[in-house]
This record gives structure tokens, sequence and C-alpha cells, in this order.
């Protein structure tokens, strides 16, 4: 198991550590929902650096990125981030990403931990182009710095004005006297804040600097279960579970980010847009459930009858709305709001109900 470079400072603090992705990870430090309403209404600090840096340099950076991306890269400017995935050839997703256009030439991919080696190679069996590859996985450090409060923190750290940024920009700041610090408006929580971008070597300097910094705002570390309790009110996907190998973008309700724009290449694009123009079989749907209980991952959704009708990808106890959440496929023409559904819970057909999501509104 791999260790962050933030290791030791989860251990002093009590975080509960667990295998997450070939990590040693805090999967929780106080208890998941005092760690998600700490998110929710004020600020709090993730270790995600087990997450995946690919870099993608040289003239044909774009198209190789063109190429493997489901989402239409060639609209990206200096300081823009874009959300894609990668298409597999079958119809399915090897991964989902943040793609990150430093300039014209340079690009940085961030993958999830669990894939790294996998995109890697996709990656590079699909570089006809010639570009450069560089894996910087090993080398990153990452905080994802999360809730209302959280750019009043970061804007204590830096000269460069940071708190009216856009969704989806990032800059190159000097943070907490560090140099070329990567500081995007990004976030898997709903709740505001940002991601940051440093080297391992800078860890120690800048989690220290941000919880000096965040004092007076309650700041605490949150592990990675109330990360999932905070993504799952928000619907966001997660791969492994709500996306993979085995479903199509356009199934899991990523059409938004599958772009067939003119003179854009891509794979599976043939098979995507079939799907796009003709419909699909199955879709990812939020539900509540009426009934007490909490839906887990690989529970079957059934009809009033006990019959299957799909499976449930993600869920949980919502700790913002206190009901029971999750996510699933299930078939198409059962997939709009309101639609009343089953989840077997421990043998027991529970009632439940398609809603659209986000679930949490903020």
């Amino acid at each position: 198991m791999k260790n962050t470079a933030l290791i030791n400072f989860h251990k002093e603090l009590g975080g509960k550590i667990v295998p997450f992705a070939g990590f040693n990870m805090p999967v929780q430090f106080e208890g998941v929902n005092i760690e998600h309403e700490t998110v929710r209404k004020g600020v709090g600090v993730f270790d995600v650096s087990h997450m995946g840096e690919i870099w993608i340099k040289g003239p044909k950076a774009l198209d190789l990125i063109q190429y493997v991306s489901s989402n239409d890269a060639s609209k990206l400017f200096d300081g823009k981030v874009q959300y894609a995935c990668f298409p597999n050839g079958k119809g399915g997703i090897v991964d989902d990403f943040l793609v990150y256009r430093i300039d014209a030439e340079t690009y940085l991919l961030v993958i999830n931990a669990s894939n790294i080696q996998k995109d890697l190679a996709w990656l590079q069996t699909n570089n006809k182009f010639g570009a450069e590859i560089y894996d910087a996985s090993d080398e990153i450090s990452q905080l994802a710095i999360q809730g209302p409060l959280a750019m009043q923190v970061v804007q204590k750290l830096t000269d460069t004005a940071v708190e009216d940024m856009k969704y989806y920009s990032f800059q190159k700041v000097n943070f907490a006297g560090v140099k070329d610090v990567i500081l995007s408006i990004t976030g898997y929580t709903g709740s505001g804040g940002c991601e940051i971008y440093f080297a391992n070597e800078d860890a120690a300097t800048i989690w220290k600097a941000v919880f000096e910094a965040g004092q007076e705002f309650g700041i605490k570390p949150i592990g990675l279960a109330a990360r999932d309790t905070l993504r799952l009110e928000m619907g966001f996907c997660l791969y492994g579970n709500d996306i993979d190998d085995t479903t199509s973008p356009i199934e899991a309700g990523l059409g938004w980010i599958t772009k067939f724009t003119e003179g854009k290449d891509f794979i599976d694009k043939d098979f995507l847009l079939k799907q796009k123009n003709e419909g699909v079989s199955r879709r990812l749907v939020g539900f509540e459930l009426v009934e007490k209980g909490i839906p887990r991952k690989d529970y079957k959704i059934c009809d009033v009858a006990g019959n299957q009708i799909g499976i449930v990808t993600s869920g949980t106890m919502s700790p913002s709305l206190k009901i029971p959440i999750g996510m699933g496929y299930v078939n198409n023409d059962l997939a709009k709001a309101d639609t009343e559904i089953f989840i077997e819970v421990r043998n027991k057909l529970l009632k439940a109900k398609i809603v659209k999501t986000p679930f949490y509104k903020g």
C-alpha cells in the first residue's frame, strides 16, 4: 500500500486509516455526519493526493485528447477545466477525468486513483499521434478545500484574487509561499471551494498553512466517507459504482460531456451517436426511499410484483436530508421522475420513488 505525503498528519489527528485504491487513506476523523455537515456549512479539507495526474504535451497533445475523450477539448482555453470520460471501444467507460489546459501544447489530466495504470496504458495504446505522455501521479499532492467558507480561507494564503474565479477555471498561484500551485475551482461536494495541486515536498508546508488560515472558520480534516455522501447528495457519478466498463455515458446521463462536434473523431463515436439518436434500454436515475431502510450498492431494484428491473449503484442515508437516497440503473420506460419502484433490502421490498438529481439543492 502507498502512503500520501500527508499520512502522518492524518494519524496524528486520529484519522481511521483504511486501504483505498492502493493507498492508506483516512476514511473518517470525527464521524461521517459531522464531517459532512462541516463541508455543507463551513470548510473542510480532503487529502485527495491518491488521485492520478498525467501530463499530455507537444504539438499533437490536443489530437490525442480529442481522440480518447468524449468531450470536445478544442473548446478549452488557457486556465479552463473540462469534465470528460474515456469511451472504451465497447460502449463502456475506461474512466472519468478532468482535463486542464495549461497552454495549447500542455494539458493535465486528473484521473481516478484506482485506474492510474489502466488509464496510462489506454492513453499509450491510443497514442497514434506521437503526443508526449508523462505520469506524474507519484510526484503530485492534491487537497480539496471545500465548503461555503473555503475560498475565504484560501484567499488568505495567496495575493492573487481567487474568490471570484469562475467554476471550472484554474490559475497558477503563489500559495502559502509555494510557487506555481495549481488552484482549481472544481470539487466533488457541491458546496463550493477549490482543489489545489503541488509537489509532494511542499505538502506539509501547505497543509499546516491551510489549517492555520482556517482556524477562525472552524476548518476540519474530512475523510473519504463524507466525500462519498457529499457527492451522492449531488448525484455525481463514482467510477466503479455508477459508471464503469459496462456503462455508456449516454446511459449514465453524461450526454452533456459527449460531444459530436463536426470534425471530432473519437473512440465509440458512432456507437454513442446511435444511442443518443435511438435511445437506450436503461438509464441511471436517482431515487428516495419512502419506507425505512438504507439502499446499498448491488441491491436489486424491483417493480411492485418483485420482478427485478434494475440495480442500485450507490446508496446511503443522506446526512443533509435525513432520508435514504440512492442511484441505480432501471429500464428506460421506468426512468421518469415520481415513478414508484421498490428496493430489495434484506429480502423485503421497500417502496421508493424516482427523483431528479441533485438530491441536495443547497
